[in-house]
């Protein structure tokens, strides 16, 4: 799994782990988005959120794998409600990939898939959340300028399938994940789940004025028997907000 690095310009999208941060600058309708690429070769704990000041400008932040923030976390919190540190753009695009032998392929037992992601601590509080390459980090936060309205959704476009180079396929429902990161306790404000086979769906929330963050262990079902190559495909995740 392949995934398109969180950004953030000026204030942008956002991240999550046993404190992370991740920021960015919201419009009339702010939206963020960062991807994730799956890729199949063939041949717990709970979530963390916290509460944010209101303070202008209404911003939004989505972290998908590694970030960027620099000058510090974002607490602790100024005095004017802003974070100590900034939250910058990160064009990395992470991977989440599994790699099976050929005696493995299609014998139904779930291989565990592994990301080249290096983001471990949370830029909420530098905390330790997420542990690699066994688990992406997922995370961010909303923030408005006033009182609470709706909350924002965080949604992944999901291609029908994983390709190989000549033109074979997996459906995208043979990925799924599990939730949990360190010192987690509560409910997951990025839930457990499997991927469709095309098209939007949401994989979290976040109320206005919090910050929100998991780990997110993927697996690939493994249960039928492909042709032999490297199967890939790109999911975008997208935040916005009202």
């Amino acid at each position: 799994m392949h995934a398109i690095p969180p950004w953030s310009p000026g204030k942008q999208p956002g991240m999550m782990a046993g404190d992370p941060v991740r920021f960015s600058r919201s419009t009339l309708r702010p939206a963020l988005a960062g991807a994730v690429l799956l890729a199949a070769f063939s041949g717990s704990a709970s979530a963390y959120t916290a509460t944010l000041t209101a303070a202008a400008p209404q911003t939004i932040y989505l972290q998908v794998g590694n970030g960027t923030f620099t000058g510090g976390n974002y607490t602790p919190i100024q005095g004017n409600g802003q974070p100590t540190g900034t939250p910058g753009i990160n064009t990395t695009i992470n991977t989440v990939s599994a790699k099976l032998t050929l005696v493995a392929v299609g014998n139904a037992t779930a291989q565990a898939m592994t990301t080249d992601s290096t983001a471990t601590q949370s830029f909420w509080d530098g905390y330790t959340f997420c542990s690699v390459p066994a688990q992406l980090y997922i995370g961010g936060f909303f923030r408005t300028a006033g009182g609470s309205t709706a909350a924002a959704q965080v949604t992944a476009t999901v291609p029908a399938a994983l390709i190989d180079t000549t033109g074979d396929t997996i459906p995208f429902s043979k990925i799924s994940w599990k939730t949990g990161g360190n010192g987690d306790a509560g409910a997951e404000p990025f839930p457990a789940g499997t991927f469709v086979n095309g098209g939007v769906q949401t994989v979290g929330t976040m109320d206005s004025n919090t910050w929100n963050e998991s780990c997110w262990t993927f697996s690939y079902l493994n249960n039928t028997v492909p042709k032999s190559g490297v199967y890939s495909g790109a999911v975008l995740y997208t935040m916005s907000a009202p």
